[in-house]
């Protein structure tokens, strides 16, 4: 598949934070982030340049333990050494005797910010980042149906062949359950894990119930929920709560559950949505990671079953809403019953179509989802 892209969204941001800090960058595992980090130097061959360490390597991690890094060299990449029990510690140590003269990048298939709490802090140190899979600005040349069919991870991508993407899926699964999970939890229940992850791609686009996926695998809600969790440190889920106001009857315990990978979910339009998830998520996240602003991606639901898809908060204040159609239908009265009792600005409906019409300030925009894209500014 041809493709535009030179470099990933992030580059110019974490080239300029890297003068003056560490940078960690987490994501979800094959994403691309060995590829990103790489990026960062000089030369034909990275992958073999002294400057990058990789824990899964045994000739690198003998080199880290022994404390063995290469001289004169302007920056360090450390890849996947969140596994290592020590790690912050370790490039707390580098940093703090170095840091006039070398720049240090870790890389990790989870999530650094909660891997790096205990021990000794790295507060003030470090900038975190979290990569994303393509999305259809960062990668205009894919098109909105093969982003749709293979979902915004590199591999599957770019090879677009359904054959390689389903063995890819079941390699990246087997991956996460058997390596990344045993390097970073301890969890006797794998098999029961791999039941779960199995069943969760059917809840993407309604509530999800902790409970009914523990009766069905014979535990308590607790342990599904820490499960859950589990995959959401590791970057395979996400959940998003709901958006409450004093004029709506909102629902308040349920959540909903996202996929980093949407091409995991097999009903067309709860994939749709959550692609659409994933680009929100991801202009939410590069927001707050390089401005600091607090971002929340929330969805409407009231008692009474209505519901917008998706609404985003900047600093606690509403930015817009989204409704997600794969058909160009007419815009959802449930837009308009939130816009007169929410105080969000702005209402869109994305479709897989090409009709654009309305208004999104006064009434709700209809719009194709390439088109809200680019309007909006995604990443």
């Amino acid at each position: 598949m041809a493709s535009t892209i030179k470099k990933r969204y992030p580059f110019d941001f974490v080239k300029e934070d890297l003068a003056s800090r560490m940078v960690f960058v987490g994501g979800p595992r094959q994403v691309g982030k060995t590829t990103f980090s790489l990026s960062f130097l000089e030369g034909p061959a990275r992958e073999s340049s002294p400057a990058y360490l990789n824990w899964d390597a045994a000739g690198d991690r003998e080199k880290i333990l022994k404390g063995e890094f290469p001289a004169n060299q302007p920056l360090l990449i450390f890849d996947e050494i969140h596994k290592f029990g020590e790690w912050r510690n370790l490039v707390k140590g580098i940093y703090d005797k170095n840091r006039s003269s070398l720049s240090i990048l870790v890389t990790g298939s989870a999530r650094l910010d909660y891997y790096r709490k205990g021990g000794d802090s790295l507060q003030g140190r470090y900038h975190y980042y979290r990569l994303h899979p393509f999305s259809l600005p960062e990668c205009p040349g894919c098109g909105v149906e093969a982003l749709l069919r293979f979902g915004g991870f590199p591999e599957p991508l770019f090879r677009g062949e359904e054959r390689f993407h389903r063995r890819w899926l079941r390699e990246q699964s087997t991956r996460l359950l058997y390596e990344d999970l045993r390097d970073l939890e301890n969890v006797k229940e794998v098999s029961r894990l791999e039941l779960l992850l199995q069943h969760l791609p059917e809840c993407v686009g309604s509530p999800l119930s902790i409970n009914q996926h523990a009766k069905l695998l014979q535990v308590s809600s607790g342990a599904v929920d820490r499960w859950i969790t589990i995959f959401e440190r590791l970057y395979l889920v996400y959940r998003i709560a709901p958006f409450g106001a004093a004029r709506i009857r909102a629902v308040k315990k349920e959540n909903k559950l996202y996929f980093w990978d949407w091409s995991r979910v097999v009903d067309s339009g709860a994939r749709f949505e959550n692609m659409v998830a994933g680009h929100l998520l991801k202009y939410c996240h590069l927001v707050e990671d390089t401005q600091g602003h607090e971002m929340e991606l929330r969805f409407i639901r009231d008692v009474d079953k209505r519901e917008v898809d998706f609404v985003v908060l900047k600093d606690g204040v509403p930015e817009f809403a989204v409704e997600c159609k794969t058909g160009e239908r007419k815009a959802s009265p449930h837009c308009t019953y939130f816009r007169e009792r929410t105080n969000i600005p702005r209402f869109y409906q994305v479709h897989l179509g090409k009709k654009d019409y309305g208004n999104a300030e006064s009434g709700t925009r209809v719009l194709p989802f390439a088109t809200f894209c680019g309007e909006l500014g995604l990443v």
